[in-house]
Order: C-alpha cells, then structure tokens, then sequence
C-alpha cells in the first residue's frame, strides 16, 4: 500500500476523534481567549450585540479587585494539598501493592471517595463539620474540647479553608493512589530481586529501585494534582460557596461567579480570569517539569 494512502487511512480513522475535539474543546478554548478581550456583559447579551475589543482592559479591572487577589491567593494556599496527598497516596500504593489475600477489597475501598458525586459527599462531609457532628463527638470523646466550646467548622473562618481542603485530599486519595499502583505494578521484579540480592534493605529499595523508576508518574501526579488545586470548584460551591467571609473563595469560584451567577454577569471579565489562573497552572506546570528534570540530571 502506497505511504499517501496509509497516511490517508489514519488521518481517517482520527477524523471522528479530531472534529470532536475542534468541536468542543479547540473552538471553546479559543473563543474563550478571545472573550478576555472584549467587553460582552449581560447588557449586550441581552440586545444581540456582538462582543466588542477592549484590548487588557479586563485584565486590568480582575487584577485591581481585590476579591480576585483574595480569591487567587486562597487558590494558591489550596497548593499545600498537593504534596500531602501525593505522599500518602504513594504510601498507600506500596502498601496495597502487596499481593495479599483480600487486598483488591481495600483497594476499591480506597477508590470509592473517586466515584462518590460531590452532592452525596457535601452531605456527609456537612454532617462531619456541623456543630454537632462527627468531629466534634470525637475531639470530645479525646477530652481535646467541650460541648460548650463546639463549633460548626465551616461556618469558622479560621477552619472552613482546612475543611474543605481535607474534602479535596478525600475525594482525590483514591484517583492518584491508582495512578501510583500502575506506576508500581510496571517496575520489573527482576530489579527488586536484584537489590535484595546486592543486600538491601526495603527502605533502601524503595529510594534507589522504587522511586528513581516512578519518576515519570510522580511528575504526572503532581501536575494533575497541581492543576485540581489550582481550578477546585465543586467542593467549595457546595459546602460554603465561597464564605465565610470570602476564606473559602477561589479563582474558580469568581470565575463561575462573574460568568454565571446573577444578571449582571460579564463573560470578558471571567474569562480574563479564567486566562490568569490558566498562565499560574502553566508557570506552576513548567516549574515542576524543571524541578524534576533538574533532580534528574543530579541523579
């Protein structure tokens, strides 16, 4: 067969996924960019006007307000999940790694946060935080408070950011533990055996076999990890919407604030928004990509 009509087969083959993708993932991600840069607010939906040119105007007004400062810097704190979950959820997948008996029934246990809907998981995770919930029956049953002294930890504006948090390291344990377990299962057995035969020990495997080998999977854990932290949306619409007093608010919440909620909504300001945390996902993303390539060579 002729090398233009094997070439012709595949881009074929490839059309049906290539226009879905022009479709509903090219297209939108362009016209999105392009909105920043326009003003189209609910006014000019309202009348059929097309968006109009405004250059860095939107920029500017997002970046002078301070409740996208507010919001963009609660975005970045949010990153303090990313090494805590990667770590314990690495731990998990060399404990669960283990063929043992019964051991896939821990391992959908630990994926069932995955595939719970963050409905159901506000719900129970409400029931936890509310003034007379789980937490506060157990720090009473450790003698750590009183019932006096209880309180509903997302109505404090000290605790409701580290409560939600503690939902996002819950809901996401299983996904990244699972990635992990992958990574684990492909590292050859024969190199194990090898380093217990050179005589060492497990920790020792574990840093110079394990680790250098799952590199590849831990900077891909990192950057999915990164990038959830930085766009959490659901977990904070659910169980406070931003409040109290704006401690939970993220730049994801002000860009679905400003693009949905009320009419006076301004498309041009939230996606000039949603290209700021864009830039911030791409500068955390490149400064991984060096850090590991840096560890590399020193490696």
């Amino acid at each position: 067969m002729p090398h233009w009509r094997q070439t012709l087969m595949s881009y074929t083959f490839l059309a049906p996924a290539l226009i879905l993708l022009a479709v509903f993932t090219f297209y939108p991600l362009l016209y999105g960019a392009y909105l920043g840069f326009t003003e189209y607010n609910g006014a000019r939906f309202a009348n059929n006007l097309p968006p109009q040119w405004v250059g860095v105007k939107n920029f500017e007004t997002v970046l002078s307000d301070p409740l996208f400062r507010t919001a963009l810097g609660n975005s970045v704190k949010y990153l303090l999940v990313v090494p805590a979950l990667q770590l314990a959820s690495l731990a998990v997948a060399v404990l669960v790694a283990k063929n043992l008996p019964g051991i896939a029934v821990f391992r959908a246990a630990y994926y069932i946060p995955v595939i719970t809907s963050v409905s159901l998981a506000a719900v129970m995770w409400e029931w936890v935080f509310n003034r007379e919930g789980t937490l506060n029956w157990l720090l009473g049953a450790l003698h750590l408070t009183t019932p006096e002294a209880a309180f509903g930890w997302l109505n404090s504006e000290q605790w409701a950011f580290w409560a939600v948090m503690l939902v996002t390291f819950w809901r996401g344990f299983g996904y990244y533990m699972v990635l992990y377990l992958a990574g684990l299962q492909a590292i050859p057995e024969e190199l194990e055996e090898a380093a217990i035969l050179d005589g060492a020990n497990a920790w020792q495997r574990f840093w110079s076999v394990t680790v250098p080998l799952m590199r590849p999977t831990i900077l891909l854990c990192t950057l999915l990890s990164t990038i959830a932290a930085l766009r959490v949306l659901e977990e904070v619409l659910v169980l406070t919407n931003g409040g109290p007093l704006n401690s939970t608010y993220t730049a994801l919440m002000y860009v679905y604030a400003k693009a949905f909620q009320g009419f006076d909504f301004d498309y041009g300001l939230a996606s000039a928004a949603g290209l700021i945390v864009a830039l911030v996902a791409l500068l955390l993303s490149a400064l991984n990509f060096r850090l590991f390539h840096r560890d590399g060579e020193q490696a």
